[in-house]
C-alpha cells in the first residue's frame, strides 16, 4: 500500500492533468489546435473546485528559399517568419451536484492560427492569417463503486465559435492587390466518455470521445468581391486515452495517447453570395478563393513523471511527440517537446503552478499537394525549412473547498 500522497497526487490532477499538460499540448499542437479539450478539473475529488490558467507560445518557424510558383513574378524576400507568439486562456469551475455526480463548467480557446510572414515570395499564399476560437462547455459524471475502484461516465456538450481572417495577394492578374478574407461561424458539439479510478494506488485510466463541430452558415466578407460564404465544415473529432498511477510513495507515472480527425481540413472553398452550393467547389469558377489546409489526422503520445516532495510542493516532467499534420504543404512537421514544472500548496485549498516547455519543430519542404477533383494545393510558392525551436510557459490558480 502506498502512502497518504498519492491520494493527494490523484485528487490535485497535478502532474499529468494540470501542472503540464496545457503547456505541452499547446507548444506541439498540429493543425489547428492550440489549447485543445481539457476536462481534468471534473476529477477533482473535493465538492468544489476553480481553475484558471494561462499560457503562452513562442514559436519559431523560419521559412527560406521561398520561390514564387504562382506566375506573378515575385523576387523579393525568400525567407519568411511564418509564425507568431499567442496565448491560451482557460478558466473552469467543479461542483459535487450529488451522489455520485460531478459537474463542471469551462471557458477555453482551443483552435487557432497565427501566421504573419508579411511580403514576402509567398504572398500570393499568405501575407497574414489569423484564426481565433472560443468554447463554452458543459461536461457532467457520475461514478459508481466497482471492484477496488470506482467506474465513472462523463458526458458534455459544448458550443463553439470559430472566426478569422486570411490577407494576401489577390491573384496574378491583379498584380500585387491584396485581398482580405474575414469569415466566421459556429456550431455545437458533445463528448462522452469513461474512466475508471482506484484512489489508493492513484491509479487513473480514461478515454474520451469529443465529437466534430459542423460550422453552418460561414460567412463574411472579401473586400475585392463583397459578401462571401464558405463551403460547410467541421471541426475535427478527436480521441484521447489517459492513464496515470503510482509507482512508489510519492511518485506517479503518467501517458497519453490522442488522435485528431485533421484529415476533414482539405480545402475550403470561398463564392460570392448568391452563387449555389452546389457549385461552390474548390478551382471551380465559382470560387474566388479558397482556404487550403490539406492535412492529415494528428496522432500525440506523451508520457511523464511526477513527484510529491512534500505537503507543499510537487514536480513533473514529460516528453511528447506530435505527428505533424503537415504532408508535402505547409510546414506542420513532427515535434518533439520536453516539459516540467512546479505546483506549490501554501494551503490545502490552494495550488499555485508554473510550468516550461521546448521543443523541436522538424524540417520539411512545401510544394504542390494534389487533393480532390483534380485541385492541386501549393501551386503559389515553394520552400524549405530547417528543425526550428518551440517554446512555451503556463501559469496556474487552483481553488477548491
Amino acid at each position: 500500500m502506498f502512502d497518504v500522497r498519492l491520494k493527494a497526487l490523484l485528487g490535485a490532477g497535478c502532474f499529468s492533468l494540470a501542472l503540464i499538460g496545457t503547456v505541452m499540448d499547446t507548444a506541439h499542437a498540429g493543425g489547428l489546435e492550440r489549447g485543445g479539450y481539457d476536462i481534468d478539473l471534473l476529477f477533482d475529488p473535493g465538492p468544489f473546485a476553480s481553475d484558471v490558467s494561462g499560457t503562452y507560445v513562442m514559436p519559431q518557424r523560419d521559412l527560406k528559399n521561398a520561390t514564387d510558383t504562382s506566375g506573378g513574378g515575385l523576387t523579393g524576400k525568400s525567407t519568411a517568419r511564418n509564425a507568431e507568439g499567442y496565448w491560451v486562456p482557460y478558466v473552469g469551475i467543479k461542483a459535487t451536484v450529488g451522489h455520485g455526480v460531478d459537474c463542471m463548467l469551462d471557458y477555453s480557446q482551443p483552435w487557432g492560427a497565427s501566421s504573419n510572414p508579411g511580403i514576402w515570395n509567398g504572398s500570393y499564399s499568405n501575407i497574414n492569417t489569423q484564426i481565433k476560437s472560443n468554447n463554452y462547455a458543459g461536461t457532467c459524471s457520475y461514478k459508481m463503486d466497482v471492484g477496488k475502484g470506482q467506474l465513472r461516465f462523463i458526458g458534455g456538450v459544448f458550443y463553439q465559435e470559430v472566426y478569422g481572417f486570411k490577407e494576401s495577394y489577390a491573384n496574378p492578374a491583379l498584380g500585387t492587390t491584396i485581398g482580405r478574407v474575414d469569415l466566421s461561424s459556429s456550431g455545437w458539439g458533445w463528448r462522452v466518455g469513461v474512466a475508471y479510478e482506484i484512489p489508493d494506488i492513484a491509479l487513473r485510466a480514461s478515454l474520451v470521445y469529443n465529437s466534430q463541430v459542423k460550422l453552418d452558415n460561414i460567412a463574411g466578407t472579401l473586400n475585392i468581391v463583397g459578401d462571401i460564404y464558405g463551403a460547410t465544415q467541421s471541426m475535427p473529432d478527436s480521441l484521447e486515452l489517459k492513464l496515470q498511477s503510482g509507482i512508489a510513495p510519492g511518485w506517479l507515472a503518467f501517458g497519453s495517447i490522442k488522435w485528431v480527425n485533421w484529415s476533414l481540413l482539405q480545402s475550403i472553398p470561398i463564392c460570392p453570395q448568391g452563387v449555389p452550393a452546389s457549385v461552390c467547389v474548390t478551382g471551380s469558377a465559382a470560387a474566388v478563393t479558397s482556404l487550403d489546409l490539406m492535412y492529415r489526422d494528428g496522432w500525440t503520445v506523451t508520457g511523464g513523471i511526477g513527484h510529491q516532495f512534500n505537503e507543499q510542493w510537487s514536480g513533473a516532467a514529460q516528453i511528447s511527440w506530435d505527428r505533424g499534420t503537415s504532408h508535402g504543404y505547409g510546414d506542420q512537421t513532427d515535434t518533439w517537446t520536453i516539459g516540467g514544472g512546479i505546483a506549490y500548496t501554501p494551503k490545502p485549498n490552494i495550488e499555485l503552478r508554473l510550468a516550461g516547455a521546448i521543443g523541436v519543430l522538424t524540417s520539411g519542404h512545401s510544394g504542390v499537394v494534389n487533393g480532390e477533383n483534380g485541385f492541386q494545393a501549393g501551386t503559389d510558392v515553394s520552400y524549405d525549412f530547417g528543425n526550428d525551436l518551440v517554446s512555451a510557459i503556463s501559469g496556474g490558480l487552483k481553488i477548491k473547498f
